[in-house]
């Protein structure tokens, strides 16, 4: 006996809606898992890497090249509250490698409770010195050739003039600094031995970043309170203003800022972020 044609219609789109909530399911559960193991989302809301990554830069994090330490399943806080933030109870990292000198790292200082960036300046071993506002590894100056004058501006509104340079590693790898002048407070520290298992941490916004110079806040970073290792800008907005306010994407979206590598000379932008 063939079924009333209203009552099939019905169950149709019942079964039409049963399959668009699972298919909506399934995808949720594929975007928290590549968010959880593959690839982050981060955005910058200070100007400590000023060009690298400015205010108001949204960028994609690798998780799984230098493998999973304590934080590295935490998926981001906003102010005091966290999405997730679940710690491993694990002293070493498991699987991956080892991040190289002038990587771009998200990690968790161990007096915090919130993820940092900065680059990799000191390895396990390095001796770390400013002097004059020039970086010193191991005794030896890093070479930094002068690129030009901008004005930069925080996330309280100060704008200064810098001078920027491109900075080489001994390695070879080169990434673009700015300076407001070479004898502000951290340009003339003290020597700094990076302990066995640990990293040295600078912003590359010199005179505007609170680092591993500064013990007390960041200090030495542990191997294992590594979280991702930043890749790409995907998206750049002015005055960190909110991506989802579409109207105001005309007059402050950085596009020469997207769908770029983090490392190499960044694009200057002579405007007040």
């Amino acid at each position: 006996m063939s079924q009333p044609a209203d009552k099939t219609t019905k169950k149709s789109a019942a079964n039409e809606w049963v399959e668009t909530f699972v298919v909506i399911v399934e995808a949720l559960l594929i975007a928290i898992v590549l968010r959880f193991f593959l690839y982050q989302p981060f955005s910058i809301p200070t100007a400590s890497m000023q060009q690298t990554l400015m205010i108001g830069d949204y960028f994609v994090a690798n998780k799984f090249v230098w493998g999973y330490g304590k934080h590295s399943f935490s998926l981001g806080r906003y102010g005091d509250f966290a999405l997730l933030d679940f710690e491993l109870p694990i002293n070493n990292r498991i699987f991956g490698r080892d991040p190289n000198r002038g990587d771009v790292a998200v990690f968790r200082p161990v007096p915090q409770n919130m993820e940092y960036i900065k680059r990799i300046v000191g390895m396990p071993g390095d001796r770390i010195q400013m002097r004059e506002g020039r970086l010193y590894i191991n005794d030896v100056i890093v070479e930094r050739e002068l690129l030009g004058t901008k004005l930069d501006t925080d996330s309280m509104g100060d704008t200064r003039e810098v001078s920027v340079y491109r900075e080489t590693f001994p390695e070879g790898s080169t990434h673009v600094i700015q300076e407001i002048g070479d004898n502000l407070s951290l340009d003339n520290t003290p020597e700094y031995l990076v302990p066995a298992g640990h990293y040295f941490m600078m912003g590359d916004n010199r005179d505007r970043s609170a680092d591993s110079r500064v013990l007390s806040q960041v200090g030495y970073v542990p191997a294992v309170n590594l979280i991702a290792k930043a890749e790409a800008r995907f998206f750049s907005i002015k005055d960190n203003l909110p991506p989802w306010q579409i109207w105001q994407w005309p007059a402050n979206v950085r596009w020469d800022r997207m769908f770029q590598s983090v490392y190499g000379d960044a694009p200057y932008d002579t405007d007040a972020p």
